[in-house]
């Protein structure tokens, strides 16, 4: 479970006060996948990186019960200077798993070739992010956190294996997706909420999230 209690964030810049959430109270339940629709701009991913603690509250406080992934695209945890196969071997250890098997994972799923032995600071920004959405996957989270859906790769062998494997995890953990594109959240969603001026507005269906969406962002 993840649960913000009255949490407010908001950033100076440099001109006026952005404010992306303002004393804001929601959970992600597990067994329960959640899409967020937010438009460009309006704070997805500072949202996302709350979740996985990578960016902390103004005020208020955010619960974490469960095994919570880093978002996907997030290269923090992964070092430029050194190839895919040492970063999934240190990251394995990181989280105490198998270095093998999530070397053999990440080298089968992310489809590299050659390039998975050289330095991820050669990749462009289409192979990393097959890298990270790959070392993700073959990690043991409760939750999966994922900005903006399937990342920014043209390789469909990749995206149509990746899609596969998410839907199926979808049976045994929990997803938070945000993004601007309903479509997007249309796989994975049983629940929504919409992001707007630093209130998140929940809702039981993503139809129903829609709704305001459309409403707030078109007019």
């Amino acid at each position: 479970m993840i649960e913000f209690r009255n949490v407010s964030k908001s950033f100076w810049t440099g001109s006026q006060r952005k404010v992306i959430l303002d004393q804001v109270s929601f959970r992600v339940e597990i067994g329960r996948s959640m899409g967020i629709l937010a438009p460009n701009g309006t704070g997805k991913t500072t949202l996302i990186n709350m979740m996985a603690g990578l960016e902390k509250p103004d005020d208020g406080e955010i619960m974490r019960t469960s095994n919570v992934s880093f978002p996907l695209g997030f290269m923090g945890g992964v070092i430029s200077k050194i190839s895919a196969m040492e970063n999934s071997r240190y990251i394995a250890n990181l989280y105490g798993m198998d270095p093998d098997y999530v070397e053999a994972y990440c080298r089968w799923l992310c489809g590299l070739g050659e390039y998975f032995d050289q330095p991820l600071g050669t990749y462009s920004s289409g192979m990393k992010s097959r890298f990270t959405f790959s070392l993700m996957l073959a990690l043991d989270f409760d939750i999966y956190l994922i900005d903006e859906g399937m990342p920014g790769s043209t390789d469909v062998e990749f995206n149509r294996k990746a899609g596969s494997i998410l839907q199926e995890r979808l049976k045994t953990t929990t997803i938070v997706i945000v993004s601007h594109s309903p479509q997007i959240l249309e796989k994975f969603a049983t629940s929504a909420g919409v992001l707007l001026n630093g209130q998140l507005h929940m809702f039981d269906t993503l139809e129903e999230a829609k709704q305001l969406y459309d409403y707030e962002t078109q007019g």
